[in-house]
């Protein structure tokens, strides 16, 4: 797990391995949630890209408690 540390500025650097594990480029947009005390981060993808990716997903998989 990587630690960050927030800038003066209130930036902050997403890891090398986390930016290339999800396909992170320069100029693109992040939608940021605050959930249960937590900062998430979620890469906006444009509609068309995201079509199907849906397609037989497991919905049966139980999800964390924090989660629900």
């Amino acid at each position: 797990m990587d630690t960050v540390t927030v800038s003066s500025k209130y930036q902050v650097v997403i890891p090398r391995a986390v930016r290339e594990s999800l396909g992170i480029q320069p100029g693109q947009k992040l939608q940021v949630l605050v959930y249960a005390n937590h900062i998430e981060f979620v890469p906006v993808k444009p509609m068309k890209q995201m079509r199907g990716f849906l397609k037989g997903i497991d919905t049966t998989v139980e999800r964390d408690r924090d989660r629900v």
